[in-house]
């Protein structure tokens, strides 16, 4: 019990000051190897000040102090407990059965954020489509998407030859980088608050929302499923992880609630923004290859029901993987 606060305060500020700068020089550099005495203090200084905040804690009258204490103890205490991923060895297969998908469920929200904005843009691209089918010029600026659907469905159900033979590959490279660019512009613009990365994932949702309505309205749902659905299940899925990993850089600039520097908070949360990037990366190359060796092609050359079945059990893969793979380490590890 504290019969002093004034005089408890003088003599155990220096022990916090102190701790407070062995916490800065952390900070300013991360790599520091301290020596075995330097690690022992750091300790007792930690140990101290939970103490310090425990016997604090009933006094309402100083929360500012209060407030000064758990953070220096909290940031003690994630340093003393902090795994150094560093030393250990790396592992492909861990990483991507474990370490990526527990850290898209880590930060889910910021994903279901992703999806409600291009929802949100679906439903007006839809919407401007069905209210005025003019303005599919303004919306759709690629060429193909411009045509009617039923003229564009008659044609491509003619087509009886390969007309990409020879030019797969080249068409996965070209799709792999496109959306690539796209995905890393989503992410990028995270720092800008966030707002960039609403615009275009909002963008893209217009985009999808317009497509599809403008199929769907010409009766011609089952060719678009066919179309888009083969690699639509991965490449849509794969923005919105972007979307997430912008929306993760975005709090992490933000701060809000968070009373730590703009570098830790930066540094804490750049192995996880790292991780998804890497994720969509593999899941647009996966994307690409199978946009140009089968969804490209349509009606009498695949069956229709053969590119949706496919689709399908990409999609059930994918949630699966997502929602189940990694939960026993990631069950050990937060």
């Amino acid at each position: 019990m504290i019969t002093d606060l004034r005089k408890f305060i003088s003599v155990e500020k220096p022990f916090w000051q102190e701790l407070g700068v062995i916490l800065d020089r952390i900070e300013k550099n991360p790599d520091i190897q301290m020596t075995l005495d330097e690690v022992r203090r750091f300790h007792y200084l930690y140990q101290r000040t939970a103490s310090d905040l425990s016997r604090i804690a009933t006094f309402s009258s100083e929360p500012q102090l209060l407030r000064y204490l758990e953070s220096l103890t909290a940031l003690a205490y994630a340093e003393i407990n902090e795994k150094k991923e560093k030393s250990q060895r790396f592992s492909p297969v861990e990483w991507f059965f474990a370490t990526l998908p527990s850290t898209f469920r880590l930060h889910i929200r910021a994903f279901w954020l992703s999806v409600a904005i291009t929802l949100i843009g679906a439903v007006v691209g839809g919407a401007l489509i069905a209210l005025d089918p003019e303005s599919k010029e303004i919306i759709m600026p690629f060429p193909g998407l411009k045509q009617s659907p039923s003229e564009r469905v008659a044609g491509e159900e003619q087509v009886t030859e390969d007309r990409l033979e020879g030019r797969k590959a080249t068409g996965a490279a070209w799709y792999m980088t496109h959306n690539t660019k796209v995905a890393i512009f989503t992410f990028a613009l995270g720092v800008t608050w966030g707002v960039g990365t609403i615009i275009v994932l909002f963008s893209n949702g217009i985009m999808i929302g317009a497509v599809s309505a403008d199929y769907i309205l010409a009766g011609e749902t089952q060719f678009l499923i066919a179309w888009l659905s083969p690699h639509g299940v991965i490449e849509i899925p794969a923005i919105l992880l972007a979307g997430q990993a912008g929306f993760l850089l975005a709090g992490a600039i933000i701060g809000r609630g968070r009373r730590t520097s703009l570098q830790r908070r930066l540094r804490d949360v750049s192995q996880d923004i790292v991780t998804l990037i890497a994720g969509v990366a593999i899941m647009l190359t996966w994307a690409g290859f199978v946009e140009a060796f089968l969804s490209q092609y349509h009606e009498p050359q695949v069956p229709y029901d053969l590119k949706i079945g496919f689709a399908a059990l990409e999609f059930v893969l994918l949630v699966l993987y997502l929602g189940l793979s990694g939960r026993k380490r990631a069950n050990e590890r937060y």
